[in-house]
């Protein structure tokens, strides 16, 4: 178990790493937001089960910032399973502020990282990605510094995660040149939540 020098430590280079990634893709400080769920804070690989004071940080996030869209990470049979809960966590808030009248112009967006991809009868956005673009965002991930070498909850991959993220995206790609539509480098799918 993690002191809470340690735990405090791991939050800043991950933190620190988050800020490079986004600065990098050009978006500013003043429109990062990191919750610390409580869920997460237990020094251990296993977690808390989601919470109540959890959920009401999501809901204030949201009331908050209002946002026309929101993504969030659909693959839920992620090794470590934080994406699953983190999801569980967005869902109850979602059912909190379904009802106020900012949500009538917000769409919610699935996407999947590195462990599976939409099947391509669930794809209800394809968003093309240039080499350049595919090259930019691996540079945003490699923002990840501690997270590259020998990331924990690789599964049964060996491969970086950057590594099985571009395939994934080429992989999509290619399945959507294959159905005869255009021919791009990589495709990012998203599925569409309805609230």
């Amino acid at each position: 178990m993690d002191t809470v020098e340690v735990r405090r430590m791991k939050s800043l280079i991950r933190r620190g790493e988050a800020k490079a990634a986004c600065r990098f893709v050009g978006l500013r400080s003043k429109n990062l937001h990191f919750l610390d769920m409580p869920f997460y804070e237990t020094g251990k690989v296993k977690k808390n089960p989601l919470g109540k004071e959890d959920v009401r940080i999501i809901v204030n996030l949201l009331r908050k910032v209002k946002p026309h869209q929101i993504f969030a990470a659909g693959d839920w049979s992620d090794p470590h399973g934080t994406h699953r809960v983190c999801w569980e966590g967005i869902y109850q808030a979602l059912q909190i502020v379904k009802d106020e009248e900012w949500m009538d112009n917000c769409y919610v967006w699935l996407y999947r990282g590195a462990w599976q991809e939409w099947d391509l009868d669930e794809i209800q956005m394809a968003v093309p990605i240039s080499p350049e673009e595919l090259q930019h965002k691996r540079n945003a991930i490699l923002r990840h510094q501690s997270q590259m070498e020998s990331a924990p909850y690789m599964g049964n991959d060996s491969r970086l995660f950057w590594q099985r993220s571009e395939a994934r995206n080429r992989a999509t790609a290619n399945l959507f040149n294959k159905l005869g539509l255009a021919e791009y480098e990589a495709i990012e799918a998203f599925v569409r939540f309805i609230v």
